[in-house]
């Protein structure tokens, strides 16, 4: 990271039930979390213990979930489960675009054809993911024999421009 992107980070993670964080994080973004679904993944079975789950603390720099189980949820995935529940569905593709090959920032922006700062503010939801950009990502995920999560974008609108 350097010091022209935007950092988001937790400032606060109560949990309100089995399975469910209020995320708060330091752009003003607030949000109900249900892990559920990150739950039933075999690497955070301990969690499904309310107990255990309960236990959770901000984790390195205010950018992940952390248990004393050793278990720690990462701020992509955390992002992207918050633009789920914001409903922000071009910035969530983006996002798992990104992270189904494991892509940096940088490894984004170049298979995009944009600058690294660019590609930050399409993760973190600073600027619009527009339809080129999706379909660019599409492409991307063809030509390097991903179709079949290529096909899990959402069809650009034709409209966004």
């Amino acid at each position: 990271m350097n010091v022209t992107d935007t950092a988001r980070t937790i400032i606060s993670e109560p949990v309100i039930g089995p399975a469910t964080l209020h995320l708060a994080s330091s752009d003003g973004t607030e949000t109900e979390l249900i892990t559920v679904d990150t739950l039933n993944d075999r690497a955070f079975a301990a969690l499904r213990d309310p107990t255990e789950f309960a236990e959770v603390e901000i984790g390195d720099w205010s950018y992940s979930l952390a248990w004393p189980l050793e278990v720690e949820l990462g701020g992509d995935p955390l992002w992207r489960d918050t633009l789920l529940a914001t409903g922000d569905g071009a910035e969530r593709a983006f996002l798992e675009w990104r992270m189904r090959p494991a892509l940096s920032l940088s490894k984004a922006a170049e298979a995009l054809g944009v600058s690294r700062q660019m590609a930050a503010s399409y993760s973190n939801g600073e600027k619009t993911c527009r339809s080129p950009i999706l379909r660019a990502c599409r492409g991307w995920d063809v030509g390097h024999g991903l179709y079949q999560a290529a096909s899990s974008l959402p069809k650009p609108n034709a409209h966004a421009y």
